[in-house]
């Protein structure tokens, strides 16, 4: 089983941005957490991180060729990116959207989600375990889909 992690605009500065709602971890002590995790359940894992759009969406269209299923933390782009949306969309590809914090007790413009109806899941608010959360849902996920 072939998985993609996408992490979107400034969860390279986790860890030292705003610690009282992203916590203290940084994106590299969750993803040695998830890799771990992904490999006792036998699953191959790719880890990006952009802080551009066009980028983060030229990663979700190469999905298409080399991954099952994805997390995806677009973080800010989760409000507002339908070019985000409709690549998703495009490769039609299982995927659970995961955020650090709970985006539906935030700000007004944080609790929308573009993404969120194609997502098989959303997980929010459990900071970097909610990536451990998504990994073993979409394990579970994949595998009752294959039968």
């Amino acid at each position: 089983m072939r998985l993609t992690v996408l992490n979107g605009p400034n969860l390279n500065l986790l860890g030292q941005r705003e610690p009282e709602v992203y916590g203290t971890a940084t994106l590299g002590d969750i993803e040695y957490l998830v890799r771990e995790r992904a490999r006792e359940l036998g699953a191959e894992l790719d880890w990006q991180q952009t802080n551009d759009e066009g980028r983060f969406v030229e990663l979700v269209q190469g999905m298409a060729a080399r991954a099952d299923g994805a997390l995806i933390n677009a973080a800010a782009f989760t409000h507002t990116s339908l070019a985000i949306r409709d690549a998703l969309l495009a490769v039609d590809i299982p995927f659970v959207e995961v955020h650090l914090s709970n985006i539906f007790a935030r700000e007004p413009e944080r609790r929308r989600s573009v993404l969120a109806d194609l997502a098989v899941g959303v997980v929010a608010g459990f900071g970097g375990t909610g990536y451990l959360l998504a990994l073993e849902a979409l394990v579970r996920h994949l595998k009752a889909r294959a039968g």
